[in-house]
């Protein structure tokens, strides 16, 4: 039998058509990649470089692929600026002749070992789970084993290392018993699996733990209470000590009044030749007893310091005449009695 009757053109055409072609948009779907200009910042729609090389990568590893077919993959996802750095190349070449270009463009440019540096300087931030910081070592780790800065062979062992060293869990730790395993230590996937184990059994535990005790509500209603009395309480007191404070003040305001009144008011003082002596007898020299001033009795004119009052001095000093013949007149008929 001839091959045109083993195979006949409709069984070609339909192997073609539904069998062949499948499989092409099969592959096309399952390794399609996301666009990468390398605009910064990157559009919405867009990756970073880091995360459209790693979709690369697994285009290159992927013996199902053909060499031309990696090379069209590459393209198709690429926009300007960067579609610009190869769109001069020949689109027959192989994939990792633009790769080359692109990681020269965009790709890391520090050295290993400053990666790996930044790798042991990489600790556990505030509430971040110990899954997702060994996540982001794992990251840090990576770059510097691209860089050539560690070796693809000692990367479990560095990877565990650095956690133990960054992790401030110190009870996970201890629980997983990880610094025993530093002479054989696990892979990333495992070391994860045992990480997010854990943390979901913890967090079982803590979940149960509320449901069994509960809301303690009487100790926080007294505890509120306690509260509400306790503030009760020192408004009182505040109440108190500002009643306090205003009677104080009142009567403060009072005592200062009284004593600058007194110091105002001329305290009238006798004068030592009026004084009578032992005997009861009167001295003959009588003083007018008022000031010449300001006509007010009690002080002189060179303590005066009262306004000029020049009408009641003539009045005092006419009342003074008038009595000191009659004043006279008495002390010598006493004297005479004596």
């Amino acid at each position: 039998m001839s091959a045109a009757e083993l195979n006949p053109p409709e069984v070609q055409r339909y192997v073609v058509e539904h069998i062949v072609k499948s499989e092409d948009v099969n592959i096309r779907s399952s390794h399609k990649l996301r666009m990468f200009s390398g605009r910064l910042p990157h559009p919405q729609h867009e990756v970073d470089y880091d995360t459209w090389r790693s979709g690369v990568d697994l285009i290159l590893k992927d013996p199902a692929i053909s060499e031309l077919r990696r090379s069209r993959h590459i393209l198709d996802s690429l926009l300007p600026p960067a579609a610009d750095i190869i769109k001069h190349l020949n689109p027959d070449l192989p994939a990792e002749t633009y790769i080359q270009h692109l990681d020269s463009a965009y790709g890391i440019v520090q050295d290993g070992e400053e990666l790996y540096a930044k790798f042991m300087d990489t600790l556990q931030n505030s509430g971040e789970k110990p899954s997702g910081y060994l996540q982001r070592l794992q990251v840090a780790l990576s770059l510097a084993v691209k860089r050539g800065g560690v070796k693809q062979s000692e990367v479990n062992r560095h990877l565990l290392s650095q956690f133990c060293r960054g992790c401030w869990d110190s009870n996970l730790i201890s629980e997983l018993q990880l610094k025993q395993r530093k002479s054989n230590p696990p892979s990333f996937a495992e070391l994860l699996l045992l990480l997010r184990t854990e943390e979901d059994r913890e967090a079982s535990k803590t979940l149960r733990m509320k449901q069994h005790l509960g809301t303690p509500r009487h100790r926080v209603a007294a505890q509120a209470q306690f509260a509400v009395e306790e503030e009760k309480g020192v408004c009182a007191a505040l109440s108190t000590l500002t009643q306090q404070m205003a009677e104080i003040q009142k009567q403060l305001a009072a005592l200062t009044a009284s004593q600058s009144h007194q110091s105002c008011t001329p305290v009238p003082k006798q004068h030592p030749k009026q004084r009578t002596d032992t005997q009861g007898n009167i001295s003959p020299n009588p003083k007018p007893g008022f000031c010449f001033r300001c006509g007010e009795d009690g002080h002189i004119r060179p303590q005066c310091e009262n306004r000029p009052n020049p009408a009641l001095v003539n009045t005092k000093r006419k009342q003074f005449s008038e009595r000191k013949p009659k004043w006279q007149k008495r002390n010598s008929s006493t004297g005479h009695l004596n």
